[in-house]
């Protein structure tokens, strides 16, 4: 119930935006608007303004299906004007106008991506602190020496100045964005105390036209961030109760092996079920003191895989930092990331579009609608971010230039205004035909990907 309140209440949100931004500007520049839908089929809420703008009569309606909207201008090419209103039709406005109010939608989303992103860096969000945890093996983070445990202060694109990392969220971020654009990333981390920071190289171009999926998460090696290998919840009658282990106990190591953290905890007690022995030693740390106690796992077999469990809550949580940015600070910082998240949404298009990125990247409705669910149940601060990105992306999406866009018809005045004539009605049917079949075939690959994600 939560996913279809979240999809629901975004989409409404994000179409109002962007038809509100085609509107404001229609009705600034002098067009007369005869409808304003959020939605379409059936009208579920209709209504008029008591009191119109001079020479407005706008219908205002909400429809069953909220899956799009419209903004309705009285235009010749609709059907016959009178002649007292031609003034306000809009194929006879200037071309700056006309311009204007088809931009106005894409850039009311961007602009409520960058007032969404600044409301959460003026609100704040507890986020990991980016400690790194124990790499993935055999991946980048290991190849480069990192081991788990190190501080990241400072990152920045290969020849490009460093700026601090506020977070594991941050770094992440960097991460992926670096990954998928095909640039090596240097970080600046601070390993044990007492010890001097250094920088390390990621060579993250050997990624360039990957998916951004978990298999390239575990091929760059920095999944998680640091946790304490602390047992949490002992299951009755499990392996961990039998060996003595008590909730809180902290595992320095496991046979002849360091524990670096939670996550490699959980990664030493799933092998073991494949090693011939299932008896462990280990070496915790209970109230200030240590002590040994020999573990035996419980063997699992699960879809003809031999893994091992003791039945308790493996791993405490990551440590926290309040990252929040000030007035000015955080409104700038809002309107880099908008900046930089439609850079990366426009590039991943134009990878995509000559093959050098996979068509799998693309997501769909289902997609969305469970993101929105996820989002929401971890509270009012990652909703906002999720908000923020989806508006990113559909304000990018409409200012592509195919012809059922608004990016197709900002195309058609480019024309006009180096030619000085627009767009002919056989070549304009031409195109949105093209367009229409260029947009369903991307409708039908998000959708595909939706589904394969679903099953799969």
């Amino acid at each position: 119930m939560l996913t279809v309140l979240a999809f629901i209440v975004a989409l409404g949100l994000l179409i109002a935006i962007h038809e509100y931004g085609h509107y404001r500007v229609a009705i600034a520049c002098g067009v007369r608007v005869e409808r304003f839908s959020i939605g379409f089929g059936r009208a579920l809420f209709t209504w008029k303004p008591r009191r119109p703008r001079a020479g407005q009569d706008t219908e205002f309606v909400v429809g069953a299906i909220p899956l799009g909207g419209f903004v309705k201008m009285l235009d010749e090419r609709a059907g016959p004007v009178a002649p007292e209103l031609r003034h306000m039709a809009f194929n006879l406005q200037p071309l700056l106008a006309r311009t204007a109010i088809v931009a106005a939608g894409p850039l009311a989303n961007l602009l409520l991506a960058v007032f969404l992103y600044a409301g959460v860096n003026w609100i704040g969000v507890d986020e990991p602190k980016a400690v790194l945890g124990r790499p993935v093996a055999q991946s980048v983070a290991e190849r480069v020496g990192l081991g788990g445990g190190e501080l990241v202060l400072r990152a920045a694109y290969d020849g490009t100045d460093t700026d601090e990392v506020r977070s594991f969220v941050d770094l992440r971020y960097l991460l992926m964005t670096a990954a998928l654009d095909g640039r090596d990333l240097r970080l600046v981390v601070a390993g044990a105390p007492g010890k001097s920071a250094r920088e390390v190289l990621l060579p993250l171009s050997e990624f360039k036209g990957l998916v951004a999926d978990a298999d390239l998460v575990r091929r760059i090696g920095v999944a998680m961030p640091w946790t304490r290998p602390l047992i949490g919840d002992v299951k009755d009658g499990g392996a961990a109760q039998r060996a003595g282990l008590k909730k809180g106990d902290l595992v320095l190591q496991i046979d002849s092996t360091r524990v670096v953290d939670g996550a490699h905890l959980r990664e030493l007690i799933l092998a073991s079920g494949t090693a011939g022995g299932l008896g462990q030693t280990w070496r915790i740390e209970r109230s200030g003191s240590t002590m040994e106690l020999t573990v035996a796992p419980d063997k699992m077999v699960e879809s003809g895989k031999t893994f091992a469990r003791i039945q308790a809550y493996v791993g405490g949580p990551p440590e926290m930092v309040r990252v929040s940015y000030g007035a000015v600070e955080g409104m700038g910082m809002a309107f880099k990331r908008t900046w930089d998240a439609s850079l990366f949404t426009l590039r991943m298009f134009g990878r995509m579009l000559i093959g050098e990125a996979s068509l799998k990247n693309l997501s769909g409705p289902i997609t969305i609608a469970d993101y929105a669910g996820k989002s929401a149940s971890l509270g009012l601060t990652q909703y906002l971010i999720f908000l923020a990105a989806i508006s990113v992306g559909l304000g990018v999406i409409n200012l592509l230039p195919l012809p059922v866009l608004d990016g197709g018809h900002l195309m058609y005045y480019l024309w006009e205004g180096l030619t000085g004539r627009s767009v002919s009605d056989a070549w304009a049917e031409r195109l949105q035909r093209t367009g229409v079949a260029a947009l369903l075939v991307l409708m039908s690959i998000a959708l595909f990907n939706d589904v394969s994600r679903l099953v799969g």
